[in-house]
């Protein structure tokens, strides 16, 4: 790839250390390289989370490109003696993939998010980038488990998907189970060059939800506007900003367990 192939291993699961224009040229040469491709974007919080759930950790560890996506990553990463170069959110890089695409000629499906979401982000997304080929949006939907613990690929949702032939699927089912599902299940999607996991990104691109002021994304605390939006995110605010530096820790001075 044209950005070399260097990662940052942090608790366990690596990091690509790039930067937007690095990752947006990973992208781009993963979309010409055949298809089953996986972008996830670990943040402090999914490091977290996958320490607890082995499906997930194998999810995070099996991406073709993971993009650093937390200035906690940053953070810890000069901690470890690492380095990373920048903080790449997968909010901005679905709109530079989307004006990608539109150069490109590449195709996009919208899966996932609240109800309606999915389509009035889809409308955002068309408006902003005229050529952008839109192939479908669907919203709404949970990932549900087979008794093994496997996601389950919904038919209605592949039969979409199938029809559709998209060559980029951004899916937002939430951190870990989107994850897991395109795992699971992306194989079954043979016309998807790129899947991506974007959490709430339907919610931002759509106006439903505000990004905090970019001197405080600057100055990483993103974490603190979302406390006082949604000051129910305060366990996931406490994994993220608490939980995450022991864990730091612990791993620097060799007393975490490998899983």
């Amino acid at each position: 790839m044209k950005y070399g192939a260097k990662k940052v291993e942090i608790l366990g699961i690596p990091i690509d250390a790039v930067t937007e224009n690095e990752a947006l040229d990973a992208v781009a040469d993963l979309l010409i390289v055949g298809t089953g491709h996986k972008v996830f974007t670990p943040n402090p919080e999914m490091l977290v989370m996958a320490r607890k759930r082995p499906l997930f950790r194998e999810a995070l560890r099996s991406a073709d490109l993971a993009i650093p996506d937390g200035t906690g990553l940053l953070w810890a990463a000069r901690f470890l003696g690492k380095g990373l170069p920048a903080r790449v959110t997968g909010t901005d890089m679905v709109g530079r993939i989307c004006s990608l695409a539109a150069k490109e000629g590449r195709s996009v499906f919208l899966l996932g998010g609240r109800s309606g979401i999915a389509e009035m982000a889809a409308d955002r997304l068309k408006t902003e980038y005229p050529d952008l080929l839109v192939a479908g949006a669907m919203s709404g939907g949970s990932v549900e488990y087979d008794e093994t613990g496997m996601p389950i690929l919904d038919y209605e949702v592949e039969r979409a998907i199938n029809l559709a032939a998209p060559d980029i699927l951004f899916v937002a089912f939430g951190h870990g189970n989107q994850e897991e599902w395109i795992h699971a299940n992306l194989h079954r999607l043979p016309s998807v060059r790129v899947a991506a996991g974007i959490g709430g990104a339907f919610d931002f691109i759509a106006g439903k939800a505000k990004r905090a002021p970019a001197w405080m994304r600057k100055a990483g605390l993103e974490w603190l506007w979302r406390l006082i939006l949604q000051p129910w995110r305060v366990g996931r605010i406490v994994t993220a900003t608490v939980v995450f530096p022991l864990y730091v820790v612990a791993e620097r001075f060799g007393f975490l367990k490998d899983k």
